[in-house]
């Protein structure tokens, strides 16, 4: 048992056998001691209300009672096996019906992981090497996913800027970069590269930039036009933004895409979807040793979290949960315009109702640039305001979940009042 700690004692702790004094993802001055619902609270005992939520997975709350009772069903036997489990193969079942690209299903811990092997699977299945990404897209930590990932030095496109020491010259070599939302580009770049291109990697949601109308169907008629594998990067969007993520809510499918957050249901759980004939590389007797991917890991397809992750879906499926959710957004997002809107406070409220920022420009937010561009002082002023009004958010994105009450939704509306006023 640790001893009671202030929430002071326990970040001078952290700093002494922690790098930065935390574990690289949140901000190291906030320890949480607990969370239930829509709520979570600190080591100081202080509340807020949740738009966090674990980055993102927790999208029916912490501790939702029907996901603990499948996980304390699941725990007395057996933990994790490294060997199949019926627990994995149904949540694989499950995917393979929600995803309109999902053939076939392949699990690792990680969303970044799944991103990695999915590069990888397009550069087995095609033969070339290079891959296309968007500025300021963000693919997990690979060394192909730290190009142009949040570039301060903005390169001529197609030029890869790393954003991370320890990355070899020759990865940069093999990276293309491009604009959000710009076909013309694209039209350009893959005339004149296309044969060399495994892969086109893109979140279809950008962080909180929404695709322009037809911008992801002109991608997916480019890959097909130079034989490029189409991934969507769904580690935020799937099962959030529809039960079908960003395939069902922008009606166009990819040739593979990654998944993760939900389908864990809070646990280390992702997993790369797609088309059988890409995905066969994966097996050695189907390709032979010269085109298989190896891959494997010890915690992948556990069964606590693939048990948590079905209980998790089978919630979602019920009538009316993405009609609630997507509700719950849009009052979000219309409340924070208001109050900043009358106080005369210039701003766009960008993204959908499940996923969604207030970036502080005039400018149309259509790409990393224009996000970039955008007041950050203001921002961190405004985030500072809410997190004193006990909100706890990302810097950069708001995620509401279905937890969230009427009474959280009237807290929210008036702390967004008070950081508006604040500013």
């Amino acid at each position: 048992m640790h001893p009671i700690a202030s929430q002071q004692r326990w970040i001078d702790r952290a700093r002494r056998v922690l790098p930065g004094g935390g574990f690289g993802n949140f901000d190291p001055g906030i320890v949480i001691r607990e969370g239930r619902g829509a709520h979570v609270w600190d080591e100081d005992g202080r509340e807020y209300i949740d738009y966090l939520i674990g980055s993102g997975p927790m999208l029916l709350g912490h501790g939702h009672p029907e996901v603990m009772e499948a996980i304390l069903g699941q725990l007395p036997k057996g933990m994790t096996f490294f060997a199949s489990n019926a627990a994995g193969i149904e949540l694989a079942e499950a995917i393979c019906e929600a995803v309109a690209c999902a053939e076939q299903v392949r699990y690792v811990s990680s969303g970044g992981e799944a991103d990695m092997y999915a590069i990888r699977l397009a550069r087995a299945f095609t033969g070339r090497i290079k891959i296309l990404k968007f500025e300021g897209g963000y693919h997990g930590m690979s060394a192909e996913a730290q190009m142009s990932l949040a570039p301060t030095r903005l390169a001529n496109f197609p030029e890869a800027v790393p954003d991370s020491a320890g990355i070899p010259e020759s990865v940069r070599a093999e990276m293309l970069i491009a604009p959000f939302n710009d076909v013309e580009f694209l039209q350009s770049l893959l005339a004149e590269r296309g044969e060399e291109v495994a892969a086109i990697i893109v979140e279809p949601l950008q962080r909180i930039v929404p695709p322009e109308p037809g911008f992801l169907q002109a991608l997916r008629d480019l890959a097909d036009r130079y034989g490029v594998v189409l991934i969507f990067d769904e580690i935020v969007t799937g099962f959030r933004l529809a039960y079908g993520g960003a395939q069902e809510a922008y009606g166009v499918t990819p040739d593979l895409c990654t998944l993760g957050k939900i389908i864990g249901g809070g646990f280390p759980l992702a997993a790369i979807a797609g088309r059988a004939d890409i995905m066969a590389h994966f097996d050695k007797a189907a390709v032979g040793a010269d085109k298989w991917l190896m891959q494997l890991g010890t915690l992948s397809g556990n069964p606590v979290a693939a048990v948590a992750g079905l209980k998790t879906m089978e919630v979602l499926r019920r009538p009316g949960q993405y009609d609630r959710l997507t509700a719950i957004g849009a009052r979000l997002m219309a409340s924070a315009s208001n109050a900043l809107s009358a106080r005369g406070i210039a701003h766009q409220v960008v993204g959908a109702p499940s996923l969604f920022e207030v970036v502080f420009t005039e400018t149309r937010v259509r790409d990393y640039r224009a996000v970039l561009h955008a007041d950050a002082d203001r921002q961190s002023a405004f985030n500072r305001a809410l997190r004193a009004g006990g909100l706890l958010k990302s810097p950069g994105k708001t995620y509401p979940c279905l937890a969230l009450s009427e009474a959280d939704l009237t807290a929210t509306e008036a702390a967004y009042a008070r950081a508006a006023e604040r500013l």
